[in-house]
């Protein structure tokens, strides 16, 4: 009975989305709980721009695995560097639950160098997931890269939510001598309980996947074919294994040969369409949009961000979930799909340049507006990237691997150009708390 229930569809599905949780939740975590470090941390408001920076070098690890699949194709064991990787998650976190807030001399001058360190750690395993995760992903059915994707839409929604529930960038206007000045709450629970919490996300991912290679292990000890009849023992081992229920269909010997197929067969017209549409739409949902997200949302209100933020985040599973039964393969569609989400990031891009005055600023539209841009933007681009993850799936072991490097690619690309406009020109101006800024 035990062993009917293990070997379901649902079980798999539901490994498979806490194991791609841990691909990306930790550089979500340390972005939502930033308004509390700031203010414990010596760096300040400067944290942020260590932030990027430390994202940026977590590209060594993405560089590193791809000039090895370049160089020695077929060397590479995925499993056991995610393994790998996983580990250094779970026990970065677990010091950084504990040293976080410690200071280091550094030339004589104080600075938060175990966040730092195990920041860039974290940071390192984040990016490196997305050129191992995904083509690990070849050893399943399609319909389990769409899990995929909603499991790391769930490693963006759950730090939000509990970031909402801690409290995180609550103030109120106090009237101190005749003067308002804004007045931040203190959080229901401190920054270690959530970096805590972080702990258990990644040990949670880690274990899911330790059981989805366990399945796959079980699944594969079949009693030794005779070689007189070894094509139905094959048959047979498919047939216990079928598509509906779950098990992975491509064992290791399998992803290693078609681990290199010919360069004219991948590298077709639609597929580098396919491949430059991924790295765009990374590009605006990782790197550029989330820098100017406070620039859009806070002139209308705290309340406006908080539901921006938390909304976006509830429509990238669902898009995911929806991409479970519904697959746009139209160039043209997918192309349309993109100039749909580009419209609404333009609209919120214009709203972060007009800030901190905003056009229909104190109207419940403009509230509306901005908010709704913010759950189409991210639900139309959410649905994208699942979408060619899916078609590129089935393009083989390689064609996941130039996914997920497409995906680094554009996030690195979007962050790298927004981190100077935000940081040195100061091309996007800040609403002041408490403050009519547009007098």
């Amino acid at each position: 009975m035990s062993g009917s229930w293990w070997s379901r569809a649902a079980v798999t599905h539901g490994l498979m989305a806490l194991f791609a949780m841990g691909s990306w939740v930790s550089v979500n975590s340390l972005w939502v709980e930033l308004p509390v470090v700031v203010d414990v941390l010596h760096e300040g408001w400067n944290l942020p721009a260590y932030l990027s920076v430390l994202i940026a070098f977590g590209n060594l690890g993405p560089i590193a695995v791809t000039i090895t699949h370049h160089c020695a194709p077929g060397w590479m064991n995925e499993r056991l560097i995610i393994h790998c990787i996983q580990v250094l998650a779970v026990v970065a976190s677990a010091f950084l639950a504990v040293f976080w807030s410690h200071t280091v001399t550094v030339a004589g001058k104080d600075t938060s160098l175990p966040f730092l360190l195990f920041t860039f750690l974290l940071a390192f395993v984040s990016c490196t997931s997305n050129v191992t995760f995904l083509p690990f992903m070849f050893r399943y059915p399609p319909q389990y890269i769409r899990t995929f994707f909603i499991g790391q839409g769930f490693s963006a929604l759950l730090p939000c939510l509990v970031a909402l529930g801690q409290g995180v960038g609550k103030l109120e206007c106090k009237t101190v001598n005749g003067t308002v000045k804004p007045e931040r709450l203190t959080e229901n629970f401190p920054a270690q309980n959530f970096f805590w919490f972080l702990f258990v996300m990644l040990s949670v991912s880690a274990l899911s996947f330790l059981a989805l290679t366990k399945r796959q292990t079980k699944s594969q000890e079949d009693p030794p074919p005779q070689e007189s009849d070894i094509t139905t023992a094959m048959k047979d081992q498919e047939d216990d294994h079928p598509l509906h229920n779950g098990e992975m269909l491509a064992t290791e010997e399998k992803v290693q040969v078609e681990e290199q197929p010919p360069a004219q067969t991948f590298w077709t017209l639609h597929n580098m369409y396919l491949l430059a549409l991924l790295a765009v739409s990374n590009a605006l949902t990782n790197g550029v949009l989330p820098s100017v997200q406070s620039f859009s949302c806070l002139p209308y209100g705290t309340m406006t961000f908080h539901l921006s933020v938390v909304l976006g985040n509830i429509a990238n599973p669902l898009a995911c979930f929806l991409a479970m039964f519904v697959v746009l393969r139209s160039s043209l569609g997918l192309g349309l799909l993109s100039l749909g989400g580009g419209v609404f990031a333009a609209y919120l891009m214009a709203l972060a340049a007009l800030s901190p005055c905003p056009p229909l600023l104190g109207t419940t539209a403009g509230v509306a507006l901005v908010i709704i841009s913010w759950i189409i933007f991210t639900g139309l681009f959410s649905y994208l990237k699942v979408v060619i993850g899916t078609l590129l799936h089935e393009a083989g072991h390689a064609a996941l691997l130039w996914c997920g490097i497409s995906i680094q690619a554009g996030s690195l690309i979007g962050a790298l150009t927004m981190f100077p406009l935000v940081n040195f020109y100061n091309v996007f101006a800040r609403a002041q708390e408490c403050v009519d800024n547009c007098s």
